[in-house]
């Protein structure tokens, strides 16, 4: 019987929350755990995003011409510049957060709270950013064709400057029906029709003889292939479908599987940056209630500050390998 009482007491010392393994107590060690399993997560999609686009690099989309858009400066060509804008502001958000959980090691409630808020307003600050650049790469500025094979077409002028589809389409007498499965096929669908028909564009691109079109094949100089206009009315003739912007089915900026991992990826992040603003939004008002104040730690502050930069990490992955390489 005594030796059973020593075992247990033992066992109480060890595995009771008395030793701390690396000095971290048993939630900081939990949200470490935590944090290196959602690291593996993000470097599985970051790599199958590598693997994809080296499998169809001659045909994906470009950056610089996909992220080209900045609040109030319609029809100014900045490549990722607002982008840019997102990271920074995501960056000095870890910097709040860090000031905070320094103020908290000194129980200064009052800078902990101004911190805090100042963190909150800079994730949702990129939350909206990120909302606004998923709104531009949705609806699409110029609009292309898809042949029955597959392929991009995008439209320039003989300078190789992009031209919208409104700049040039057609109008027709014709009348479109939106497609759906109570009109035709369970398998036939579409979301909506789009501004411009096939023929439409068809009829306008052959009223504007210095129209070319621009292929989503790569060359060597990194550029866009560019048709001849025998060539480009030889493509043309194969459109199947007018794409406006990009969606999980159709890409008017190039390969489909750049929209999939554009969504999936970043869209993914963004909900990690939701998670900890509603996290962050919560521990301020703690704070706020002195709750910490009275436990005389504020080591949740440094718990959900462990997450933020994890976040943040991560968010500077993704800028490099998804907007930048």
């Amino acid at each position: 019987m005594t030796n059973t009482v020593t075992t247990e007491t033992n066992e109480q010392k060890t595995w009771g929350g008395g030793n701390e393994p690396m000095g971290a107590s048993y939630g900081k060690l939990m949200m470490w755990f935590f944090i290196l399993s959602d690291a593996l997560t993000f470097s599985g999609f970051l790599a199958a995003y590598g693997f994809s686009r080296f499998k169809f690099i001659e045909t994906w989309p470009l950056p610089d011409e996909v992220f080209n858009h900045f609040p109030f400066l319609h029809g100014q060509n900045v490549p990722m510049l607002y982008v840019a804008l997102m990271t920074f502001i995501l960056i000095f958000s870890s910097v709040t957060m860090v000031l905070a959980v320094d103020a908290g090691h000194h129980l200064n409630k009052g800078k902990v709270a101004i911190y805090m808020f100042l963190t909150i307003i800079g994730g949702l600050i990129f939350l909206g950013s990120q909302a606004w650049e998923w709104k531009n790469f949705i609806h699409g500025e110029y609009g292309a064709i898809e042949t029955k094979g597959g392929s991009i077409l995008q439209f320039v002028d003989k300078n190789g400057n992009r031209v919208a589809l409104e700049k040039f389409a057609a109008t027709l007498p014709e009348e479109r029906e939106h497609l759906s499965r109570d009109k035709g096929r369970w398998f036939m669908e579409e979301s909506s029709l789009p501004t411009y028909s096939v023929a439409e564009v068809q009829a306008g691109f052959k009223s504007h003889p210095d129209l070319l079109i621009r292929t989503e094949k790569i060359t060597s100089k990194k550029h866009k292939t560019v048709l001849s206009r025998v060539e480009s009315e030889k493509m043309l003739a194969n459109a199947e479908y007018v794409v406006e912007g990009a969606n999980l089915i159709r890409n008017e900026y190039g390969q489909k599987l750049f929209a999939n991992f554009f969504f999936f990826i970043t869209g993914f992040h963004g909900f990690h940056v939701f998670t900890g603003v509603l996290i962050n939004i919560i521990i301020f008002f703690n704070v706020l209630l002195g709750t910490y104040d009275k436990r005389k730690s504020y080591e949740m502050v440094e718990k959900v500050g462990l997450y933020w930069h994890f976040v943040d990490l991560v968010w500077v992955f993704v800028f490099t390998f998804f907007y930048l390489v």
